[in-house]
């Protein structure tokens, strides 16, 4: 599932090529028809993410909300004026595709190929098209309805937090349960936007063992974790790729970054750990998998 920073990533592409422009909406599939209808034709105003959830406002005061979950993606395409990610979502290869294929750079665009598969929704621009398949989400909402679902979620890590009340909400729920600390980090009620990749590699930088309970980790501490996942977010956000590695803890310098070089634990079971050379611990957390060292944060169940 496409964690916090590619859907920050994906509503910047929609603002950068789609923004201010009137777009024709559709379903190919059909699923999505109703939905299309009500903002089929209107200038989409402005995207924005919370967590995982992107919100596309239009100048009809309505937004279109899309999830992808596990196995939703967005294709992209256009002239010669068009410029982003070919593909943001699931499926991917390592990383997100960021290889745009010019479908216009002889000056032979003519508008969206035809579809291709499940198109549940497919939004039109004068320079460039749009293809949303398999989302877990996928709705027009009113205004009311955007912030009743941003208001179930706990704050983004990516969102501004000038006056710290992002900060201090993620602190106070983390603290007040008894659930593992490697359970809430994926609870979007607790904190939007993290995943399997992000709560591993946050937890081992900050040196928490996943199955400490979060109502006995000191506020500190948990203040600590959360300026890491703002951290490596923003990051995230600014490369494109989870990349949580200190230069000083990547291996041989002839290896690539990516892969090689980019994680702590994530993916890394049974391989020495980059500081302490302890085997990289593999467990199942919440029916996820779940990779720490068992060194640098405590051994299973601790």
């Amino acid at each position: 599932m496409p964690e916090g920073h590619s859907i920050h990533r994906l509503a910047a592409q929609f603002n950068s090529v789609f923004g201010g422009s009137r777009l024709a909406v559709t379903s190919p599939q059909g699923k999505f028809a109703a939905g299309a209808a009500r903002i089929d034709g209107a200038v989409l105003r402005s995207a924005a993410a919370h967590g995982k959830q992107l919100f596309l406002a239009f100048d009809n005061d309505l937004y279109l909300r899309v999830h992808l979950g596990l196995y939703g993606a967005w294709d992209f395409g256009g002239d010669s004026t068009f410029r982003g990610a070919s593909s943001i979502g699931a499926p991917r290869r390592v990383g997100e595709r960021e290889t745009y294929d010019a479908a216009g750079e002889a000056g032979a665009y003519s508008g969206p190929p035809e579809p291709v598969g499940q198109v549940r929704a497919r939004l039109v621009g004068d320079h460039g098209w749009a293809d949303l398949r398999g989302p877990a989400a996928c709705e027009v909402v009113t205004g009311a309805e955007r912030a009743a679902v941003v208001a179930r979620l706990g704050p983004d890590p990516l969102q501004p937090d000038p006056g710290g009340a992002g900060a201090a909400g993620f602190v106070r729920r983390l603290t007040a349960r008894g659930t593992a600390v490697g359970l809430l980090l994926m609870n979007q009620e607790v904190v939007a936007g993290v995943g399997n990749i992000y709560r591993a590699e946050s937890l081992f930088r900050c040196g928490l063992n996943p199955w400490q309970r979060g109502k006995d980790l000191a506020p500190r501490a948990a203040a600590a974790l959360w300026e890491d996942l703002v951290s490596v977010m923003a990051d995230g956000v600014r490369e494109g790729r989870i990349i949580t590695t200190r230069p000083g803890h990547r291996a041989d310098s002839t290896l690539p970054l990516w892969p090689d070089n980019a994680h702590y634990v994530y993916q890394r079971q049974s391989l020495p750990c980059r500081v302490c050379a302890a085997p990289v611990a593999l467990a199942d957390m919440g029916s996820r998998k779940l990779y720490w060292c068992p060194g640098c944060q405590g051994p299973l169940g601790a």
